[in-house]
């Protein structure tokens, strides 16, 4: 577990998307925040509706799109100056969001995308928006989905592990992250029921072997071995412990078998208070 560098633990290239509205404040905040942390530029995209039926139907409507876009990229780049830092500014057109910000992370080699999440009540809280789940799905980079209220996170980490690759390039984002911000590490290891002993010594086996990386890294870490859903447990231990990040991996085996995929991840990413980072194996 490679922490210095393995390209899943860098957060060099910085890509904000956000359509401007309240439910991407979270995300604005969280990007400006962790693109000082590292000192590094921040990309701001957002998207102007376009498409040809559109462009020829209502060419002022269009007009109008492009010049609202421009406001949001350009109220962002104000905002990131002000911090101290630089700010690139895009303004993609098309009709589908989640294809044009995995084409602009992809163009831009990004490390990290972070957006915001939109808000809701009973199910439909509980689950994530389509464009967000798809970018999830599609890019290559890690993704960091922010509530409206979130901002930089600076209280502590929880990290979901199952001992896969894919938890330990989680491992490896969180530790470069606490060891950056100072922060300390809850690492949480789930047991279903149905776990026999072997199973269970080896949930615990993985969260030691993380924490102990921490510990060899100067990072401050627990452990905790709990038995129940992943997602219910993530988000519990989260709020219980008073974190403002959750980092998972993006797919998981044993007791967080595909974690990130499917209505699990919409679960953890949609009740969460805080954000929540997606990190790519």
């Amino acid at each position: 577990m490679s922490a210095q560098l393995s390209p899943v633990g860098r957060f060099e290239r910085i890509l904000l998307s956000t359509d401007g509205s309240e439910f991407g404040a979270g995300a604005e905040a969280a990007a400006i925040g962790l693109a000082g942390l590292w000192r590094v530029p921040l990309r701001a995209m957002t998207m102007a509706f376009s498409n040809a039926e559109f462009d020829a139907i209502a060419p002022q409507k269009a007009r109008e799109a492009e010049a609202a876009a421009l406001a949001v990229v350009e109220r962002i780049k104000a905002r990131a100056e002000a911090a101290g830092l630089a700010c690139d500014t895009v303004v993609r057109r098309g009709d589908e969001p989640h294809r044009e910000i995995v084409a602009e992370a992809r163009a831009g080699n990004i490390d990290v995308i972070v957006m915001g999440r939109r808000g809701g009540r009973g199910r439909a809280r509980m689950m994530v928006g389509d464009a967000t789940a798809k970018v999830i799905g599609e890019a290559h980079g890690s993704i960091l989905v922010c509530p409206k209220a979130a901002g930089m996170f600076s209280q502590r980490i929880v990290l979901g592990t199952d001992g896969s690759r894919f938890s330990d390039a989680a491992a490896i984002a969180a530790g470069n992250l606490a060891r950056r911000a100072g922060l300390p590490v809850t690492v949480a290891g789930i047991m279903k029921p149905a776990f026999g002993e072997a199973r269970r010594a080896e949930a615990k086996a993985a969260v030691e072997r993380v924490v102990a990386h921490f510990a060899a890294e100067g990072i401050a870490a627990e452990a905790l071995l709990e038995e129940g859903q992943p997602d219910e447990v993530i988000v519990r231990t989260a709020a219980t412990r008073g974190a403002d990040l959750i980092v998972v991996g993006s797919h998981g085996r044993t007791g967080m078998a595909r974690l990130l995929m499917g209505s699990t991840s919409e679960r953890i990413i949609g009740l969460a208070a805080c954000a929540v980072l997606v990190v790519k194996g």
